[in-house]
């Protein structure tokens, strides 16, 4: 099992991935418009002989903090026959320590608290940002000092947007 950035090659294996994991295909969507946008900082694939899973990460914009370095993880999908694997956690992880050497200070996630606290996602650290996804499902990781100061109202990728 490798980890490497997505290619473009790729895009018809993630459909895949995420219409079996999810049942829809809005999750590759978004992956597709954010990269037709540009507004993908880092997307990630597990191979295995083939695409098996994918994380894909958004810019993020903190207007109170602007030179908080920020993004989104949202979404992770791992292809059903590869689940319960470790595949998406080795995803998770991989791409934090990729996002921690291009020196981002913040990374946010909509997803279950159980899962993203093993890699150290709060939801206390979270409810200092306003987003249209304020809950306890919002949760953030701090990846510096400045990240842990971080607050105030945020703005995502158009492609979220254009989800609601």
């Amino acid at each position: 099992m490798g980890i490497r950035l997505e290619e473009s090659a790729d895009r018809s294996a993630l459909y895949a991935i995420y219409s079996a994991a999810f049942g829809q295909l809005a999750e590759a969507d978004l992956v597709q418009d954010m990269c037709e946008d540009g507004d993908l900082v880092l997307s990630l694939i597990a191979n295995a002989d083939e695409p098996v899973g994918h994380v894909a990460y958004s810019r993020l914009t903190l207007h109170e903090a602007p030179s908080v370095k920020a993004a989104v993880l949202a979404p992770l999908a791992v292809a059903p026959s590869f689940q319960k694997q470790g595949i998406g956690a080795t995803l998770v992880q991989d791409s934090l320590k990729r996002l921690t050497d291009k020196h981002y200070d913040l990374v946010l996630v909509l997803g279950e608290p159980h899962y993203y606290s093993r890699f150290g996602f709060m939801p206390r650290l979270a409810e200092r940002l306003k987003t249209p996804y304020d809950g306890p499902y919002l949760q953030a990781l701090a990846l510096s000092d400045k990240g842990k100061d971080a607050r105030g109202s945020v703005s995502y990728a158009q492609a979220f947007v254009e989800l609601e």
